[in-house]
């Protein structure tokens, strides 16, 4: 079984309503967390997510509004349970991870990578695999920043593709082609269109090009949500379709 909360679903464009990315995948014994940007440690315990049992963390990219809230949630392993953490940390990311959590640990203090557990930082290339331990994890480059990459996990047969934040990429949709659910991107109205992002006529380009048995969006900057974002994405996509919320939820059963 695999179970998906979007924690957050905007941007660094405050909003009462919608905290900065991350997203929690169960699946067996992983306890992931994608993208820990700010608000999302208080979504955690908002919502009664049993932060404690994180077993890893992935970063997309490091826009601060992806990774904001890691050393609050390392500090609070270290010191907001009892006991103490003990089980090993994962955290994942692109080429250029642990060099932003030594900047980080120089900001804070040596915790941040020395907690009084386990961190192992994994950096991974696109197109590697990484085992979970009970789910795997592959990156795909994406046009955002230089390190920007989106994921998929599988497990059971099934498959999840976030796409962090990404512009247009054709190879996406061939990547993501027929997972069980793609949680895209979705930023800017057409007529504030930039290279970095989608508006919501690509996203619905994207999910004709994956087919996705569902297609959730999110990432939503406050000028997006003041047009019709299902009948833009409806002019290219007709599939199953969800626009994402802070709070909302899949669950999709193994093969």
């Amino acid at each position: 079984m695999f179970r998906v909360r979007a924690l957050g679903t905007g941007t660094i464009a405050f909003s009462s309503t919608r905290s900065c990315s991350g997203y929690f995948v169960e699946a067996g014994d992983v306890r992931l967390l994608m993208d820990c940007g700010s608000g999302i440690t208080r979504r955690l315990a908002e919502m009664g997510i049993g932060w404690q049992t994180i077993t890893h963390v992935a970063l997309t990219h490091f826009h601060i509004d992806h990774h904001a809230d890691l050393p609050t949630l390392i500090f609070g392993f270290r010191y907001g349970m009892l006991p103490a953490r003990s089980a090993p940390l994962q955290v994942i990311g692109p080429v250029g991870t642990r060099s932003l959590l030594e900047r980080l640990a120089e900001a804070y203090g040596e915790w941040v990578l020395a907690p009084g557990f386990p961190v192992t930082v994994h950096e991974l290339n696109p197109g590697a695999y990484h085992d979970l331990g009970g789910a795997g994890l592959s990156p795909f480059k994406v046009p955002h920043t230089a390190e920007s990459v989106a994921y998929s996990i599988t497990r059971g047969g099934r498959r999840i593709v976030y796409t962090g934040d990404t512009g247009v990429c054709p190879e996406l949709g061939n990547w993501a082609k027929d997972c069980d659910l793609l949680i895209a991107e979705c930023s800017l109205p057409a007529a504030m269109a930039i290279p970095e992002h989608l508006t919501p006529e690509q996203a619905g380009e994207l999910g004709r090009d994956a087919r996705p048995r569902m297609l959730a969006l999110t990432h939503f900057y406050p000028p997006v949500e003041q047009v019709d974002i299902a009948a833009e994405v409806r002019r290219h996509y007709t599939g199953p379709l969800t626009l994402a919320h802070d709070g909302w939820a899949a669950e999709i059963e193994e093969r």
